[in-house]
């Protein structure tokens, strides 16, 4: 137990440095963070893929789609462990080990998951109206995309009617959390602004929403 925690404490204090040093110098010091830093790229070809979560060192950074410009993964050298996890389907896992000033493609392609459950019968529908829209949304503790995805005209989130919790988060903000007793075919509209908070970790170097 304690080799784990001094593995998760290091691995932190490692990815807070690198979002320190992104944020504190992204232009005057983007040579020299080019060169201690290594980056992640995370490329997939279908809708599915695309609009998947991404979880570095279990911390959620975003969407595979945005992971890009702005928004690119810079990580500090050493061993690190990527998540694209989708609703419905089998999440993609890969531990991979980041060199200084090299650069890592990865892959994706989620396949589905037999064994997931999809509501029957009547159901209800919860649209998102929340900023930013690029955060994780979980329902009863289970990721199932960004408030972009269940937010404007055409797109709501189909859920079985009856109680569920609701959990938005994004690192460098405050969670958000409801609870939610649905009718069937019941519609409704959850609208938040996450307030900025603590970061935990996030292994993200961010310049811009």
């Amino acid at each position: 137990m304690g080799d784990r925690v001094k593995r998760h404490t290091r691995l932190w204090l490692g990815t807070m440095l690198a979002v320190f040093f992104g944020l504190l110098y992204p232009a005057a010091g983007k040579a020299q963070t080019n060169r201690v830093l290594g980056q992640i790229n995370i490329q997939g070809k279908t809708k599915v893929d695309k609009t998947s979560g991404v979880w570095v060192d279990g911390q959620y950074v975003g969407f595979v789609n945005e992971l890009k410009g702005d928004k690119k993964i810079l990580l500090l050298p050493g061993d690190h462990e990527i998540d694209v996890r989708q609703d419905g389907y089998t999440p993609f896992t890969q531990k991979i080990n980041v060199q200084p000033g090299k650069t890592t493609t990865l892959f994706v392609h989620l396949l589905r998951d037999p064994k997931a459950q999809y509501p029957h019968g009547p159901t209800a529908e919860i649209k998102l109206k929340v900023t930013p829209d690029r955060a994780a949304v979980f329902v009863d503790g289970t990721y199932v995309g960004t408030p972009h995805e269940f937010g404007g005209l055409g797109r709501a989130m189909v859920i079985a009617p009856g109680k569920h919790h609701i959990r938005i988060a994004l690192a460098g903000y405050q969670d958000f959390t409801t609870e939610v007793n649905l009718r069937p075919k019941q519609k409704i509209t959850i609208k938040t602004d996450l307030l900025p908070g603590n970061q935990t970790g996030p292994t993200i170097k961010k310049n811009a929403d």
